[in-house]
């Protein structure tokens, strides 16, 4: 919701490609080019990192390789696939995949459900009364927990602010991703930048609410201490439900299902890191060496090579980081590279398109603050293993999410720096881009990026 009413128009209105060139329309041109650079790097690196995991996953578990192997391999696939393909080819494997995901997420609720009646009552007493069931949650709770209770929301998060804390940086995180503010330029105009948002709000929340129905059926059908041996971090509970329901472990449809499932959700995680890593390349291509090093005259021989060195670049740094993430559980990894981008971009974002007094010095004070805080508050959370690297015994910070205090950091550092800076917005610059962000009068047309 919030890139639909604040983000989406205007970004494609102003007619900038970038998170940078947003910011560079009315700020320092080097400076905001440079921190938006370091934010979208950051933030693609931190996403990046669970769909190389996921990937690499799900190869160990259809082919049998080692761990490293699998990240290796899937990390390098897909850098040679965004660095031969570009942007067309990254579209076209996001729209099969949109379509292959939520089909196959349907197919397999139908399914898995259809014993049941469709009745989330029917399911949840099964998995109450389930002998699996009632091991796992004795694992995890003790003895005393009542199944029931154990499927009641609170477990996770027990304290309500943390709950709050997560909620904001998943639904404001999404409209500070860099992959997704560079697609509002590859639209013809803001009309349909405006459906497509729309579009993409409906299909997402609807595949996420088949991923929930989902998971509580793949705790019954397959149970938790299966799910976890192949994969402490619980990432292959759908291939394996689609196994489990086709036939068993031991059957040649069952093991095509589960190939299938797979396979869908290998090329949902390429699409992603596709789109990320265009991103991230985009970033240092054109923010850092067409704007800021050559300001804005380099040929299109000279950003062509920046833009295809900078996926190989950050498709190395995001294998090396894969490797030492090896049985986290995604899901996490996601929640914290979104409270990041809702830390760090959002803020300048707004700010820059909605305040006349927003500079050049809050844009940067927002970025690299926004950043830091959010990645410190994480460093010293309950998500880190202790003893951790940086020598402490116990968590510093109670939250798992740091969004509930880095996000109104963020916001408070563009404000502060703003305000105590001396320079002004020009007001004729203001008002052309008040006009040009209304109407999109003087806005540059889409091209093939």
């Amino acid at each position: 919701m919030p890139i639909l009413l604040l983000v989406a128009e205007p970004c494609r209105n102003l007619g900038r490609y970038t998170f940078g060139d947003v910011l560079a329309s009315r700020n320092g041109f080097r400076a905001s080019k440079l921190v938006a650079a370091l934010s979208s790097v950051i933030v693609s690196i931190f996403y990046l990192i669970p769909q190389i995991v996921g990937g690499a996953v799900l190869v160990r578990a259809l082919i049998g390789i080692d761990y490293e192997v699998s990240v290796i391999a899937t990390g390098s696939l897909m850098m040679v696939y965004v660095v031969f393909g570009g942007m067309r080819a990254t579209t076209w494997v996001q729209i099969i995949k949109a379509v292959l995901l939520i089909t196959t997420c349907f197919v397999l609720v139908v399914l898995s459900w259809s014993p049941f009646g469709f009745s989330v009552n029917a399911l949840f007493d099964g998995l109450a009364h389930s002998p699996d069931m009632q091991a796992h949650v004795a694992r995890l709770a003790g003895a005393g927990m009542d199944v029931q209770r154990f499927f009641e929301p609170g477990l996770f998060l027990k304290n309500p602010v943390e709950q709050i804390s997560l909620g904001l940086a998943l639904i404001l995180g999404t409209a500070g991703m860099p992959h997704i503010l560079m697609r509002f330029f590859t639209v013809p105009d803001a009309r349909a930048a405006r459906s497509s948002v729309l579009w993409g709000m409906l299909l997402i929340g609807g595949c996420h609410l088949l991923i929930i129905a989902i998971g509580f059926a793949a705790a019954f059908h397959v149970g938790a201490e299966q799910i976890t041996a192949l994969d402490k971090g619980g990432n292959l509970a759908a291939p394996l439900l689609a196994q489990m329901i086709a036939g068993g472990a031991n059957t040649a449809i069952g093991s095509l299902a589960m190939a299938v499932v797979a396979a869908v959700a290998f090329a949902t995680i390429v699409a992603v890191v596709a789109g990320l890593t265009l991103a991230a390349s985009s970033a240092l291509a054109h923010d850092v060496y067409v704007g800021a090093i050559k300001g804005g005259t380099a040929t299109p021989r000279e950003q062509l090579i920046a833009a295809k060195s900078a996926a190989v670049g950050v498709g190395v740094l995001s294998i090396c980081i894969g490797l030492l993430a090896k049985g986290q559980n995604v899901a996490q990894l996601v929640g914290l590279a979104l409270a990041v981008a809702a830390s760090a971009n959002l803020p300048a974002l707004l700010l820059t398109l909605y305040w006349k007094r927003c500079n050049t010095t809050g844009v940067v004070c927002g970025v690299l603050g926004g950043t830091l805080c959010a990645i410190g508050l994480v460093l010293v959370s309950p998500i880190m293993q202790y003893p951790s690297f940086l020598g402490l015994s116990e968590p510093l910070f109670s939250f798992r999410n740091p969004g509930l205090v880095s996000i109104p950091v963020g916001f408070l550092l563009v404000i502060v720096g703003s305000l105590v800076s001396a320079k002004r917005t020009d007001a004729q610059l203001w008002q052309q881009l008040r006009l040009r962000r209304y109407t999109g009068r003087g806005r540059a047309e889409a091209t093939s990026h």
